[in-house]
Order: structure tokens, then C-alpha cells, then sequence
């Protein structure tokens, strides 16, 4: 396998629990995607029409600011993605990220994590934030705490 960057934005932990077991398995390095304003729990809540990660997700134009813009995409020409699903998509933040950076000619496959949903529309939801030459693949939700045999065997059907 070539030179891998994970790159994961966690609302709660369980992605950036789920984004460290995969680096580790694959051998690849880490970033974590951060919001400027971090989310509280009352943000997370889906239940309030009136909450932060609500607001985001109706507004599909949304793009909450990064804490920095110091991810070595350029190092790398594959990302493994990785982001909690909220309102069965990616949450607005990833646009942000893909659209801080060139990924021209790269490939990202997406991972994420999920109460309940699948990836719904998360891809077509992201291609309009990276060049057309860029390759974006759904991956997988990888729930739970999966071992690093089942992580590896998944990244290599992958990459």
C-alpha cells in the first residue's frame, strides 16, 4: 500500500476511536478534521429542530469553519475519510475540509460511523466539493470496534 492519510472529523469520539484503529492497522498517518467552534452536546442534539448540527444540516450551502488548514493532503494521494453520519450524509463540516484543499487526481474512500443509517447520498453530497478528477468512493460504516485484521482486509478491497 501506498503513503495513506486518515483523516476524520468525530463529533463524540466514536469516529476518532473508530479513524486511530484503522490508521494503526494500515500503517497510515492521522489527521483530525476540528471545528473552529467545537460542538457541544446541546449542538448534537438531532431532537432539537433548533440546534446547531440541525441548522447545518438543513442548510445543505452550510460550511462551518475548520479550526485550522494544516491537513498534509498533498503529501498523500489516498485519504481514507472519516465522519460520524447525521441526517444519513456526511455533516457539512467535510465540505469544508474538501473544499480547503486541493485533491485534485486524488483518491478518497469514505469510512463513517452511524447510529442507525447507511451513507444515504453522502457521495453525490461531496462531489461538488472536489475537483472532477477526484475520486471519491463509499467505503464502509465500520461500527463497533472492529479488529485490525477486519480493518486491514477492508482497507486492501479498497485501495
Amino acid at each position: 500500500m501506498s503513503k495513506i492519510l486518515v483523516a476524520y472529523f468525530s463529533a463524540s469520539g466514536t469516529t476518532a476511536r473508530t479513524a486511530k484503529a484503522l490508521a494503526g492497522a494500515v500503517g497510515a498517518d492521522v489527521y483530525e478534521i476540528r471545528p473552529e467552534v467545537p460542538y457541544t452536546a446541546a449542538d448534537l442534539d438531532w431532537q432539537d429542530k433548533n440546534s446547531r448540527s440541525s441548522i447545518e444540516m438543513r442548510d445543505k450551502s452550510s460550511r462551518p469553519a475548520l479550526a485550522d488548514r494544516n491537513a498534509p493532503v498533498a503529501e498523500y494521494n489516498t485519504i481514507l475519510l472519516g465522519f460520524p453520519i447525521w441526517w444519513y450524509v456526511a455533516p457539512t463540516i467535510i465540505n469544508t475540509f474538501l473544499e480547503a484543499y486541493d485533491f485534485s487526481g486524488k483518491k478518497i474512500v469514505l469510512f463513517a460511523t452511524s447510529g442507525g443509517s447507511g451513507f444515504g447520498k453522502t457521495v453525490a453530497g461531496l462531489k461538488g466539493s472536489v475537483a472532477a478528477d477526484t475520486v471519491i468512493i463509499e467505503g464502509r460504516l465500520l461500527n463497533g470496534a472492529p479488529s485490525a485484521e477486519s480493518l486491514k482486509a477492508w482497507a486492501a478491497s479498497v485501495l
